[in-house]
């Protein structure tokens, strides 16, 4: 597996006054993602949670490349591009298409993850679980 892939669905209130997605609606389609990707791979967020361990985003960077409407079709990609010690990094993808245009990338990202202890919020390394996880869905 070198990727997975999870649907949404551009709700109403994500629209601004120009007729797109708002921008930081994108971080949340990034979240959102990274949750199913986390119970896709049998690892859920609130497995992890349980286990003692949390991530944090301390970084996040975004490119657009062309707007998403109300309706389109979007499928969000995610792959893990780096897996470090404490952290890892995850690059995303927000496809889109519609009536008229083939699915094609619209917007692309990367968020870096730190695993944290719930006890104390101190950086951990990533678990063995997790890691093992990630791994998976590794950029080739």
């Amino acid at each position: 597996m070198t990727g997975f892939s999870f649907s949404i669905v551009p709700r109403y209130a994500e629209i601004d006054q120009q007729g797109v997605v708002f921008n930081g609606h994108y971080l949340t389609w990034f979240d959102e993602t990274f949750g199913a990707l986390l119970d896709h791979l049998g690892e859920s967020y609130p497995d992890l949670i349980a286990s003692g361990f949390d991530v944090q985003v301390v970084h996040s960077e975004i490119d657009y490349l062309a707007p998403v409407r109300w309706r389109d079709a979007v499928r969000v990609t995610a792959q893990c591009e780096r897996l470090g010690t404490t952290s890892f990094t995850l690059g995303f993808a927000v496809l889109s298409s519609d009536a008229t245009t083939a699915e094609r990338p619209v917007v692309t990202g990367r968020n870096v993850y730190v695993v944290v202890s719930t006890a104390d919020w101190a950086k951990r390394p990533v678990p063995e679980p997790l890691r093992s996880a990630l791994n998976s869905i590794a950029a080739q």
